[in-house]
């Protein structure tokens, strides 16, 4: 078996406020293989930015305490120096931010924000970095690059930015590209160029991709694994086809249910998760979703308000749920054939 080229143990990331401990990320495990995607999907403030943050070394240590396990074929980055993860950020690792107009700098051309970040990693000459940028702008289907180098990102429109940056991120070859829900605020047909452009670049250079969103239909198109998390801790794992086709937690069905289908009549009502996603200062005991899941009952007694559900996993596939995997079938089935009629 191949060893992965990312693996992450027993994350755990809590930040210390004036309110108290957020536990933002609270024992996450998964891996990355080479040349794959791994798309992690869930609500706004399940846990999703923050690991990947860590990932990179990006949160402030006076503010946050990390614990776990990250190696980066083979390294481990919560042990590396911050010279180190400099020397790493951009170059063996990169970053795709959701908001490119607030990430990028409106005091300096396009062209100079790559290259800036290629003569770091590779020594190159002035030169020679405003000609990698032009390359690499050509690359992500700027038109006209030898003139738009010399741009101001204001002068771009949205998915051009988004573009831009794919562009910086790629421009050193990274194994691992990281991208935060980097489609987010584009129209549908600007998110698919930037999702058809993303898998060229995959292919073209076998780069790790970890794809950050909140839409199925996103991870739907680009992940060959997916991994659902929730209250910062993750309640399902699996390929793409296991996860969308037979998904086994019920909050699972709730994203689903929150999603337009193609397959039944176009009058079926969308079916909202009810309540709001937990505080991660005082989190539910047991099962964090189980505050908003229509399931308690089934499982019985108390055991989803007091006792958390293992994740077990076979060859990378389960749910963190007490439902028993006959009951899942059972209730998946009544849920898709409500969806469909």
């Amino acid at each position: 078996m191949s060893t992965p080229f990312l693996s992450v143990r027993d994350l755990r990331v809590h930040f210390s406020t004036e309110d108290g401990m957020v536990k933002a990320v609270d024992g996450l495990s998964f891996d990355v293989e080479h040349g794959k995607t791994l798309g992690i999907v869930g609500e706004s403030g399940s846990g999703k930015s923050v690991t990947n943050l860590s990932i990179l070394g990006l949160h402030h240590p006076d503010h946050t305490e990390i614990e776990g396990e990250i190696l980066l074929d083979g390294q481990d980055l919560l042990a590396a120096s911050e010279r180190e993860l400099e020397r790493l950020r951009g170059n063996k690792m990169a970053m795709i931010f959701q908001d490119a107009l607030a990430s990028l700098s409106p005091y300096h051309t396009i062209g100079k924000q790559i290259g800036e970040t290629y003569r770091k990693h590779t020594g190159a000459s002035k030169r020679e970095a405003r000609a990698r940028s032009v390359e690499m702008l050509t690359k992500v289907g700027i038109p006209q690059p030898n003139l738009r180098v010399d741009d101001y990102p204001h002068q771009f429109s949205g998915g051009m930015r988004q573009r831009a940056m794919i562009a910086m991120a790629l421009v050193c070859n990274p194994a691992l590209l990281v991208a935060d829900e980097p489609t987010t605020a584009l129209d549908v047909t600007v998110q698919a160029q930037i999702m058809d452009l993303l898998k060229d670049l995959q292919q073209e250079t076998g780069t790790s991709i970890i794809f950050i969103t909140h839409d199925l239909g996103v991870i739907a198109d680009i992940a060959d694994d997916v991994l659902v998390m929730y209250g910062g801790r993750c309640v399902e794992r699996g390929t793409k086809k296991e996860v969308l086709r037979a998904p086994q937690h019920p909050y699972t069905w709730g994203l689903l249910g929150s999603m337009p289908s193609l397959e039944g009549p176009v009058d079926v009502p969308l079916s909202p998760i009810p309540g709001s996603p937990p505080s991660l200062l005082n989190p539910p005991t047991g099962c964090r979703f189980h505050p908003r899941c229509s399931f308690t009952e089934r499982v019985g007694g108390n055991r989803c308000s007091t006792e958390q559900p293992p994740l077990e996993l076979t060859a990378g596939r389960g749910a963190a749920c007490h439902l028993t995997p006959e009951q899942r079938v059972e209730f998946f089935a009544d849920f898709a054939g409500a969806r469909t009629h």
